[in-house]
């Protein structure tokens, strides 16, 4: 059953979005003076067709909402359920908080540094993150739930992040997104009646850039190698382990949306984990062994965990506070035996970029 309460004010809207808990999107902060100092010199070539393609802005007239968009949704839309309507607004709360966070950060890199290369980077992606949390941000305000993006950037709680951590975590973000993005797209070209809201259309092109994004990163670490050795690489663990178990519990505590595509939860959590690992091998000497029967047991018991954290913060009051207490040491044992399950080791990064054709 759907863990998701429904949402039907713009403030209930906000509270969402401003929430800052394991499994909500975060804003971030970085040492400035850290990412000034990259230097891409070594994969120059790469680097350069690489700002061409931005430079091409191809998707500059993608997300623009068609005349036949409003019909679609009056018409497909007020035939769900109240408790897919909760979980799909929920998914697009979270989703524009996500995409706006990206915005935030690199609009605040570029602000903050004068290395040309850097600037240029984060100038781009500022512009697609912008594009993409206006996008759904217009799908919210068909429902009277908009989000005042200028107020949640002043109100919303923010987490400092190392450059490297920054790496690590956008990259996998971006490439995961990808790889959500383009399962759902292909499982909707292929039954448009399960189509429930017009958004979807533009999910192809939309992954498009989730994977030059992705890229963008990679570029940063082949350009300093020493990101992706030693110590670096229990970072990259801990990152790899952290990503996929919040879009574990995240898309398991909202179950209806998946059926309603139909798809299975678990399913398509899995198929998007491969896809995620075989494009981060391009990149990482590591990748988490997913089809591991502890792995799946684990990811479950953070799952059945989540869930009686929900249940312990309904129930309120000292006694609910001590069992949140509880459960979050049980969780944080359940993360770290997942985090020290054996990992499959990679050859040297390849300096390729490819999607696979999913």
């Amino acid at each position: 059953m759907s863990a998701v309460h429904t949402i039907d004010t713009p403030d209930e809207a906000a509270r969402k979005a401003k929430e800052s808990t394991l499994l909500s999107p975060r804003f971030y902060t970085t040492d400035y003076a850290a990412m000034d100092r990259i230097d891409v010199s070594g994969i120059r070539a790469e680097w350069d067709v690489m700002m061409a393609e931005y430079e091409g802005d191809n998707n500059h007239d993608h997300f623009q909402r068609t005349p036949e968009f409003a019909a679609e949704v009056a018409e497909r839309f007020s035939q769900v359920s109240p408790e897919l309507r909760a979980e799909f607004l929920d998914f697009l709360i979270t989703s524009v908080t996500s995409e706006f966070s990206g915005c935030v950060l690199y609009n605040e890199i570029q602000k903050n540094v004068t290395n040309p290369d850097v600037k240029a980077l984060m100038r781009f992606m500022a512009r697609d993150e912008s594009r993409h949390a206006g996008f759904i941000n217009q799908s919210l305000k068909d429902f009277g739930l908009g989000l005042d993006l200028g107020g949640l950037k002043r109100t919303k709680a923010y987490t400092y992040f190392k450059p490297k951590y920054i790496f690590y975590a956008t990259y996998l973000s971006e490439k995961i997104g990808y790889a959500r993005y383009i399962t759902i797209f292909r499982q909707l070209e292929r039954n448009p009646d399960k189509r429930f809201h017009p958004i979807f259309k533009w999910f192809e092109r939309w992954c498009n850039d989730e994977f030059r994004h992705g890229e963008s990163f990679a570029l940063i670490m082949r350009a300093n190698p020493h990101l992706l050795r030693g110590g670096n690489v229990l970072w990259i663990r801990f990152f790899l382990l952290a990503v996929y178990a919040t879009m574990y519990v995240r898309d398991h505590t909202r179950p209806m949306l998946k059926e309603a595509m139909g798809l299975d939860a678990t399913d398509y959590d899995y198929k998007v984990f491969a896809i995620t690992n075989e494009i981060s091998k391009q990149v990482f000497p590591i990748s988490l062994d997913i089809d591991a029967p502890a792995f799946r047991a684990g990811m479950d018991r953070l799952f059945a965990l989540q869930q009686r954290m929900d249940a312990a913060k309904a129930r309120g009051g000292v006694i609910g506070k001590i069992q949140q207490a509880g459960i979050a040491v049980l969780g944080f044992a359940a993360f770290a035996k997942l985090y020290l399950l054996p990992v499959k080791r990679h050859d040297l990064p390849q300096q390729v970029r490819v999607a696979p054709a999913w």
